[in-house]
């Protein structure tokens, strides 16, 4: 039996959860156990939720959990929870539904009151120790949540987060949509704060890839290029921060997620296929030096990301200023540094310099200089979770690297990566969503199930043979469909619907459908219809409607084709003729050379 009268995060198998070990909060895990102690003592659940490299998850910690007269009042009066939003994205959906729905907007840490039966009564998001600001102070908040359950408790409703209604558009109708409300002036989509649209890049890429839309190719240029040179990279070891603050690209928040890389692999990989801009080469092969020299587990796997905050400073890592890069550099180096970099005395950050560049240039010698000083730095805390749908994302987007820049050590590395996510997460018949150091969630989700059978796709396609795990994980996929998709069933949680939001990863829903269809295409099976979404919501599943409605080349040949000789919108299967099957029709060839020819001229 667990001893309630005390914080019992110390064994859990998450980063967050232990980076809240030490507060003087009784946390416990969510749990059966939690819940039935909860339901015998009557009291209400404060569920606190966020993720290791959440900034302001950190800052309320330490104003807020760390008080000793704060602690004292939530252990007297509630069962207090910790979740990991990553390790647990079904609590985090419902508990975000309701905040959204009763606030108007949401965030992390996300604080919710709940009834011991799951119905959530008042939810906030960061909120200081003492008032300041405009804001209640944290203990207001959770005398309201006091005095509320004590005097409702039986009228409390039950939440219902309802999934979205399902409307049907059109190309012109997504396309059109994206395109108006492109920002003109600083790229990207709407005002501050500015996250990489990977999604609706990848649908736009798709969408110009068939129409040749030069509206469409100026929306993308001019947004790759902002993230390619201004703040949101990291222009020394590659790869990518995780939004911008202002609207301008200028200042991130500075934690790396490796869904972000791999997703930004994925875009601009296709971008480099598409629009064959070299500079877009040149940041996929960053992205892959970061993701092996910073990401890389000793297993073969990928951790899940990397602090904004370094010894609580943000961005502490990463900052320059001119003092000291004038010390680090020759005088000519230093010259040729400026002429590339945009810095100055003033900085652009407290004082310092976040490095942004002024031209789409590369500089190996002075930046590895610079990069050799920062690994001497303290360095931001590693969340070492590994996460399933996020490798298997990172996966995709290797093989998508391999086929525009042509290196089979990218293929290489992206087999092996399933293959240790097979022999690490699924054991009999189970796909775990994360471990740590070797132990395993037991949860189940549906965007594990269809991550891993949209990169068993792409591999297959590749020419690995993966068709019996296809056909195991689109059989199980079944137990995620009822009337419509749900994310869970776990037996210590409510049944979730399952979201359509592709952002800032695609959907489990979206990558569901898209992985059905891309498999029922290479083994030659009946194809499901897919329609499409919102636009800017839903635009992952949007590039599985456009391909659903005859946009791909679908390439048959005995052997697999080389990609530079094919379009972006391309899939390969492996049939005894020669054949391209794109638009409602299908040609036959004599030979592959003919059909490169062909698609050549298209």
């Amino acid at each position: 039996m667990e001893d309630f009268s005390k914080n019992n995060l110390a064994k859990a198998s998450s980063p967050y959860l232990q980076q809240h070990s030490h507060n003087p909060v009784w946390w416990q895990e969510w749990n059966e156990q939690t819940l039935n102690y909860a339901r015998d003592q009557n009291r209400p659940l404060f569920v606190s939720v966020g993720y290791a490299t959440c900034h302001w998850c950190h800052v309320m910690a330490a104003e807020a959990f760390n008080d000793r007269d704060i602690a004292e009042y939530l252990n007297r009066n509630f069962i207090c929870i910790k979740v990991d939003r990553e390790q647990r994205p079904d609590i985090d959906s419902f508990l975000m539904s309701f905040l959204v729905e009763t606030q108007g907007s949401g965030g992390w840490p996300l604080n919710v009151f709940v009834t011991p039966d799951i119905r959530p009564f008042l939810a906030v998001t960061y909120l200081p120790a003492k008032q300041q600001q405009g804001l209640p102070s944290f203990v207001e908040v959770c005398r309201l949540a006091k005095d509320a359950f004590e005097e409702h408790r039986g009228k409390i409703p039950t939440f219902h987060a309802e999934p979205n209604a399902d409307i049907e558009y059109a190309e012109s109708d997504v396309a059109g949509a994206i395109l108006a409300v492109a920002d003109q002036e600083n790229s990207g989509f709407g005002s501050a704060p500015k996250f990489p649209p990977h999604s609706t890049l990848l649908f736009l890429l798709s969408f110009y890839d068939r129409r040749r839309d030069l509206a469409a190719a100026r929306v993308i240029e001019s947004t790759l290029d902002a993230m390619m040179l201004r703040g949101l990279h990291d222009h020394l070891q590659g790869g990518f921060f995780r939004y911008c603050v202002d609207a301008h690209w200028t200042i991130p928040h500075f934690e790396k997620m490796l869904y972000d890389q791999a997703m930004l692999l994925w875009v601009y990989s296709s971008a480099y296929k598409a629009l064959g801009k070299q500079e877009y080469g040149v940041v996929c092969e960053r992205i892959v030096k970061c993701l092996g020299e910073t990401f890389m587990s000793g297993e073969g796997l990928f951790y899940s990301a990397h602090d904004a905050d370094t010894s609580h400073h943000e961005g502490g890592t990463y900052l320059w200023d001119t003092d000291e890069l004038r010390l680090l550099l020759s005088q000519k180096e230093f010259s040729e540094f400026e002429s590339v970099y945009d810095v100055s005395t003033a900085g652009n950050f407290t004082g310092t310099n976040h490095l942004i560049k002024r031209k789409a240039e590369w500089l190996p010698e002075i930046e590895e200089k610079l990069l050799n000083v920062r690994r001497i730095r303290p360095q931001p805390f590693t969340d070492r979770k590994i996460v399933t749908s996020w490798n298997c994302l990172a996966g995709i987007g290797l093989i998508m690297a391999y086929r525009s820049l042509g290196d089979q050590k990218l293929l290489a590395m992206s087999a092996n990566l399933f293959d240790r996510l097979i022999e690490k997460h699924y054991l009999k018949g189970k796909l775990c969503h994360s471990s740590l150091g070797g132990k395993r969630q037991e949860a189940e989700f549906l965007q594990d199930y269809a991550a891993l059978l949209l990169f068993a796709t792409y591999l297959h396609e590749e020419g690995y043979d993966r068709e019996q795990i296809i056909n195991e994980m689109a059989g199980k996929l079944n137990r995620f469909r009822k009337l419509g998709w749900i994310e869970s069933s776990n037996e210590d949680f409510v049944e979730v619907s399952a979201t359509a939001y592709d952002h800032p990863i695609p959907s489990s829903i979206s990558m569901a459908e898209f992985a059905l269809l891309r498999a029922s295409v290479l083994l030659g099976r009946e194809r499901p219809k897919i329609e499409y979404g919102t636009a800017l919501e839903s635009d992952f599943r949007n590039i599985a409607a456009f391909y659903a409605k005859g946009n791909w080349h679908e390439i048959g040949a005995e052997h697999k084709i080389s990609w530079k000789y094919l379009p972006l919108n391309s899939i390969q299967r492996r049939t005894s003729k020669v054949m391209d099957c794109f638009g409602g029709k299908c040609l036959e060839f004599e030979n592959e050379q003919e059909a490169i020819e062909s698609l050549a001229g298209a």
